[in-house]
This record gives structure tokens, sequence and C-alpha cells, in this order.
């Protein structure tokens, strides 16, 4: 199987080659719909012809999508993660409006060498001159330059959002409430008040942000979805049949150990604390749709919520890094088992029916 990393690369990349197919179509069926039967421009007496245009214009705009998207998503996105948003949306569009520039110049010259100048070089250079002095040329970069903005900005959206919210949004996914199994995780950092009383609250914003950065990579790796963060604690979800894939709900919390401990000297000398956590773990029926006005969301609501929250408050109690429950341990794959310790019934605060509570030992 293709690793998640490598599947969130895809998704995130694959909507920008998108936005410029419809970008380019809408484009060309403009001009066919200016130029009509027109077998040149009229502002430069260059030839034209819709079809070999059509297909041209598609194809080259999918490639750069695609080059688009790859630079964007696995180079250049990282190196303006602590600049604002519009600053970065600026910054990139110009940055790429060059490339786009020396792109369109060879694109148009090979077009007009290939089905408009016989295979004369000549001929298909003064075409391309005629082009670029003219207005015409301008008026495709400043289009080319407000699709580029609307590209960067609904990939910097989306990522805002969290991973496939914005598609859920446009598509309706959860317009109407939808009932789902799901498996939750509420992770959260130990001794925080105390921690967060000796750092001072911008260097404990600052572990925090550190704290969520380095965990990123495992709750991907593990197909989770982070749901909130709530101050110090963070909420993770998964569909039944992703979170028990290998016990992927499970390994997160491993995985999160090892990110953490890897990191422990930059922990220590900028912090003084290297950061430990507990998790309670649940499974249960959620209704699943999109709520509010002035700001949607798309929430879950079930017990299951308040389940997990409960079982996370016990771990102190039971001095264990992870609690999980007796419905959620036997929906986890035996081929490739976990270790547990037995903790017995208990009644949780604010419950009414007892239940099976669980160790999980790493």
């Amino acid at each position: 199987m293709l690793h998640p990393r490598y599947k969130r690369y895809i998704k995130q990349i694959l909507p920008i080659p998108i936005i410029w197919f419809l970008a380019a179509l809408i484009y060309s069926l403009l001009e066919y719909g200016l130029l009509g039967s027109l077998d040149y421009y009229p502002s430069t007496q260059n030839p034209y012809n819709f079809s070999n245009n059509l297909k041209l214009t598609l194809i080259a705009c999918i490639i750069f999508g695609l080059l688009q998207g790859a630079i964007e998503i696995l180079w250049l996105r990282k190196r303006f993660i602590k600049m604002k948003l519009w600053v970065k949306i600026t910054f990139k569009t110009f940055f790429y409006l060059s490339f786009v520039i020396i792109f369109l110049i060879v694109i148009s010259t090979f077009n007009s060498f290939i089905n408009f100048s016989g295979g004369d070089w000549s001929k298909a250079l003064a075409d391309l001159n005629r082009f670029i002095t003219n207005f015409a040329f301008w008026s495709v970069i400043l289009y080319i330059g407000a699709t580029l903005y609307m590209a960067l900005f609904i990939s910097e959206i989306s990522q805002h959002l969290g991973d496939g919210v914005l598609l859920n949004f446009l598509l309706g996914k959860y317009h109407r409430p939808k009932e789902e199994t799901r498996i939750f995780m509420f992770l959260d950092m130990k001794s925080s008040t105390t921690i967060a009383e000796n750092l001072g609250h911008e260097r404990y914003f600052v572990l925090l942000r550190a704290y969520y950065a380095d965990m990123t990579s495992a709750i991907l790796e593990t197909l989770g979805q982070i749901y909130q963060y709530v101050g110090d604690e963070i909420v993770i979800s998964w569909p039944l049949d992703e979170g028990v894939y290998q016990n992927n709900c499970i390994r997160c919390f491993s995985k999160i150990q090892e990110a953490i401990a890897k990191r422990s000297a930059y922990y220590m000398e900028h912090f003084g604390h290297i950061p430990q956590f507990k998790a309670g773990y649940h499974i249960g029926e959620v209704t699943t749709g999109e709520i509010g006005i002035i700001k949607k969301e798309i929430i879950y609501t079930g017990d299951v919520l308040n389940t997990t929250a409960r079982i996370q408050s016990e771990c102190n109690a039971h001095n264990a890094m992870a609690l999980i429950s007796g419905k959620l341990l036997r929906e986890l794959q035996k081929e490739d088992p976990i270790s547990f310790e037995k903790i017995g019934e208990m009644t949780l605060r604010g419950k009414t029916e007892a239940i099976e509570l669980y160790s999980v030992v790493f």
C-alpha cells in the first residue's frame, strides 16, 4: 500500500491541476466565443485555431498545475510557514508567475512552430514577438495570475481547515447529518498547568506549537484525523476501518512517543521539560454534520466523546499512559496484538453504566 504521507501529498496536489484545467477550459471557451470563426487574433494577427489551442492549453495547464502543486506541497510551503497568509500568497503568486511567463513563451512558440508556421522558426519567433509586445499577452498573464492566486488561496484554506474538510463542505457530504462509527483518542499533556506557570503563557504557546507539530507525522502515518485542539489536549478520530487497520489508533500513540523522544534534547534546551502525555480511547456511534451560522464547522455529537474524555481522566488514577475501553479492544486486529492489562469494570464520573477499562502497555 502507498504510504499515508504520500497519499496525503497526492490529495493536496491534485486540486491544483484541477483548478488549472477548469481555468484553461473557461479561458478557451471565452476566447472561442469572442473570436468565433476567425482564424486569426485581431489584436496581433497571429493565426488562431480553436481545436489546436484547446488541446494544447489544457495539456499545458495540467502539466503546469502538477508542477506547481508538487513544488508548493513538497518544497515551497514549508519555507513560508511563518508568514502572514496574504503575504505568502502574494509572494508565491509572483514567484510562480515568473515561471509562467517563461512557460507561456515556450508554449506559444511551440504552438506556432507546429501548427501555423510550417516548421519555420523565423515565422514562429515573429508570431511570438507580436504576441508578447501586445496587451493580449499581458491580459493572459493577468488571468493566469488570478488563477494562481485562487489556487494558492484554496490550498492554504484547505490546509487551515484540515484534510478533506473543504472538500466535504463543497460536496455537502455532511450538509445532512450522518451516523458513523468512529474511534476517538483524547490525548492530554501531563502537568500542563505547572508547566504553563513555569514557562509563562508566551513560551508555553511556543511549546504547544512545537509539541503539536512534532506529532503531525505520527497522526498522518496512522490515518488519524485531527478533530480539535483544546488547549493542551488534542482530539484525534478515525473511521472504524481505518482505525483498526494494523491497530492504527494504538500505533498513533506509540509513534507520537517516538517523535517526542527524538526531540527530547530540543525540549530540554528550550523549555527545560520534555512533554509527557496520557490518552483515553473509545469507540461508538456519532452523528456527524455541519453546524453554525456565523461560523460553520463539521462536528461530531454522541455519548462516545464524553465517555472518551472520562476514560482519559482516569489515567492518573491508574498510573496509565493510555486507557482503552473493552468495546474498542474487541474491535482491534488480533493479527497484530497489543499488550494490555485489565483494570476492571468501572462506572465513570457522570455515567450510570459500567464500562470495561484496560491499560495499554507500550
